[in-house]
């Protein structure tokens, strides 16, 4: 596999792994508070945002584009959440939405030095 290959997907794993840390450290406090779910679902909470604190040091920089380019990983990962988790069917505008950020985080990514170098 080609170098920048392994280092674009790479990038975009660490950001979806991020993202899905980031969504669990706010939906487990939303079951416990609104659905009224066990309050053991706290230490899931806890270590789900250690993970994703820990995560973030790991992105190539802590910068505006990094975290513009995340952003639009997010954006995909909490829709997907959406539909997978929730079980919330999505509109086209949803996926229009979706893969027009897909398309903004490659472009921050795969600029000439850009994220990957």
């Amino acid at each position: 596999m080609d170098i920048q290959l392994s280092k674009v997907l790479a990038t975009f794993g660490l950001f979806l792994i991020t993202a899905v840390m980031e969504i669990l450290g706010c939906y487990f406090p939303y079951l416990i508070l609104n659905q009224h779910k066990s309050q053991w679902l706290w230490i899931p909470t806890a270590l789900a945002l250690a993970a994703f604190v820990w995560l973030l040091t790991l992105h190539p920089a802590a910068s505006g584009r990094i975290y513009a380019a995340y952003g639009g990983i997010y954006i995909f990962t909490a829709l997907m959440w959406l539909k997978f988790v929730d079980q919330v069917s999505l509109t086209r505008w949803d996926i229009m939405g979706g893969a027009i950020v897909l398309v903004g985080a490659a472009v921050i990514i795969l600029q000439p030095q850009g994220l990957i170098r």
